[in-house]
């Protein structure tokens, strides 16, 4: 497939689903979060079995379903919520990432962040920084993957896993992520 026709895909699946958003009233697009978390979560499980007790045990987690473009420069975005188990309450938030390197590609991904601490999980939910940096190379289609399609990486505070649903990417970038609270839906 040809890089234009990757772009092509990729900027037509962001304007459909932002078409869509629009005409949601609130507790309907909460609810379509609410499923579309589910539904990664699963995901997440079978492609790894161990996260279901993690997830369960963690003072709670993130789910987000991002997609972007890139070449040279790149940029993603998509919506979540961050579950608190202790509470049971939901924030759901927005996710906006760029990066700047050898890339190209466009990619759906669901990311999945496990909170080792509810200090943690509150600054998250507050602040929502990160920085990442790195050699990617993924590929899926059709909620499966090949290459390095199920990442993970690990910090003190957290554990992030990516899965990569449909599309292709490749190169090393820096990039920087921005996690905040989605004030139409809280």
């Amino acid at each position: 497939m040809k890089f234009h026709q990757i772009l092509g895909t990729g900027m037509l699946t962001l304007s459909l689903m932002t078409g869509g958003a629009f005409a949601a009233t609130k507790a309907e697009k909460q609810a379509e979060v609410q499923k579309s978390t589910q539904a990664a979560l699963e995901k997440f499980y079978k492609a790894k079995p161990d996260l279901k007790a993690a997830v369960g045990k963690a003072p709670g987690y993130a789910v987000f379903t991002t997609y972007g473009v890139s070449f040279l420069i790149g940029g993603s975005g998509g919506t979540g919520m961050v579950h608190d188990n202790k509470s049971k309450k939901n924030t759901y938030m927005k996710l906006g990432s760029a990066s700047v390197g050898f890339q190209l590609g466009a990619a759906e991904n669901d990311v999945l962040v496990v909170f080792k601490t509810p200090a943690a999980l509150n600054d998250f939910i507050t602040n929502g920084w990160g920085a990442t940096g790195g050699v990617a190379a993924t590929a899926g289609a059709g909620g499966s993957t090949a290459g390095s399609g199920m990442g993970s990486s690990a910090m003190d505070t957290s554990d992030t896993f990516t899965l990569t649903k449909n599309g292709l990417t490749a190169g090393l970038a820096v990039a920087g992520v921005k996690a905040w609270k989605d004030d139409e839906l809280n």
